[in-house]
């Protein structure tokens, strides 16, 4: 939303790299977790989707490419956007695959308890 707000030059370029890059690191936190949590509790094939989620925010953490810079972010916004919609696009989609395996599990639970 930042990114249409600074294309449509309804925020400044500050503001909006300040708000974007207050939450990149608890997304790379919240994912590297739920990555972790996934393998832990013996759910193989979510852990295997998150893995290449997880690496791409490894990669961009180390080579420090991970915050926006004020000064690039207009030569940077068409290529942010797409980035932030495949982003988007792929969590959803995990989070559409954890909720069938969830209401799987469960249905197939409640069929073999009787």
């Amino acid at each position: 939303m930042c990114l249409a707000d600074l294309e449509f030059d309804y925020i400044n370029p500050y503001d909006s790299a300040s708000r974007i890059n207050k939450v990149v690191l608890p997304e790379f936190i919240t994912q590297g977790v739920l990555c972790f949590l996934f393998l832990v509790t013996g759910h193989w094939a979510m852990s295997l989707l998150c893995v290449p989620y997880l690496y791409y925010n490894v990669r961009l953490y180390q080579g420090r490419q991970h915050l926006v810079d004020v000064t690039e972010i207009f030569n940077q916004l068409n290529w942010e956007k797409k980035q932030r919609l495949f982003k988007l696009g792929y969590i959803v989609l995990l989070l559409f695959m954890s909720l069938f395996w969830m209401i799987y599990t469960a249905l197939d639970e409640d069929e073999h308890s009787y």
